[in-house]
């Protein structure tokens, strides 16, 4: 059986304290706030305790040593470790918000006087954080917890880590632009402008994944011709990003409420992609009425 590591990084509040249980309760071998400099005399000890899958959580801690991680990771793979990198994210706003309600310290405060204005350097702290991170950020599949539930964010980490190891993961997300723009999408397509079905009374209380949703949704053309758009766009550029070692690409659909239009074009999508690629989809706000 192939060895499986979950490496899990991100921002500092983002949830990463709940993925990891996540991955836990899920048959991993989980380590939370390993040195990166340990990472491979770990994985070389722990294959004598033949635990075949294994979580190790890292953050901007070991800012010192986290450039080592990408070479780390290759040299895994080439021992034929699945290696999967999942980086949680949250837009700045978010994670100040969290602190706040805490009052915890973000690792990379330098703040020491009262006199000094605390909510500017901690927001000076979560973008150096960022700039620290970036790099694995880049190869990762990210999840944004901005307005996500902590059961909303263990269904996602769950839904990753059943999906089967692939050159390339495709993600497709829905979401309603009144509640923001998911900050880990790749590319992001506004379908605001289609016919909607939140104006037909027998409708409104459906959502894109019901029949008679979808069937009103087909006999409008543009929405076809919005769908046909969008698989063009993706069918030509979808290789190039495999050529460039990316592993996740996350496509996010966005409409007013995030329960019709774009819930729709994300089915069919990810329907459609399924049989060239490993296809995963979601639905942030209906998700998150399920969670509520």
């Amino acid at each position: 059986m192939k060895r499986e590591l979950i490496l899990l990084t991100g921002m500092s509040g983002s949830g990463k304290s709940v993925a990891l249980h996540a991955l836990e309760d899920n048959g991993f071998y989980c380590v939370d706030n390993l040195p990166p400099e340990l990472l491979l005399p770990f994985m070389q000890l722990d294959q004598h305790h033949r635990e075949q899958r294994v979580a190790i959580a890292m953050d901007v801690r070991s800012a010192a040593t986290l450039p080592m991680v990408p070479d780390q990771l290759t040299h895994l793979r080439a021992l034929n470790v699945d290696v999967r990198l999942l980086f949680l994210d949250a837009t700045t706003d978010t994670l100040v918000h969290r602190y706040s309600e805490t009052r915890r310290r973000h690792p990379l405060s330098t703040h020491e006087d009262e006199t000094n204005d605390i909510h500017r350097d901690l927001i000076s702290a979560i973008e150096r954080e960022r700039e620290l991170l970036f790099t694995l950020r880049d190869q990762a599949h990210v999840i944004d917890t901005s307005l996500l539930r902590s059961g909303q964010l263990q269904a996602y980490v769950k839904s990753m880590i059943a999906a089967p190891a692939a050159q390339l993961t495709l993600m497709f997300e829905s979401f309603a632009f009144k509640r923001g723009i998911p900050v880990h999408a790749d590319f992001v397509f506004d379908v605001r402008m289609l016919p909607n079905p939140h104006y037909e009374s027998d409708l409104r209380a459906l959502s894109g994944r019901d029949a008679p949703v979808a069937d009103w949704l087909n006999s409008h053309p543009e929405v076809l011709q919005m769908q046909q758009h969008i698989e063009t766009f993706l069918d030509q550029w979808l290789p190039a990003l495999v050529r460039d070692h990316r592993s996740y690409v996350t496509v996010a659909i966005g409409c007013t409420g995030g329960q019709h239009r774009s819930v729709f074009l994300v089915e069919q999508l990810a329907h459609r992609y399924s049989a060239a690629w490993v296809t995963l989809h979601r639905h942030r706000e209906l998700d998150a009425k399920s969670f509520a």
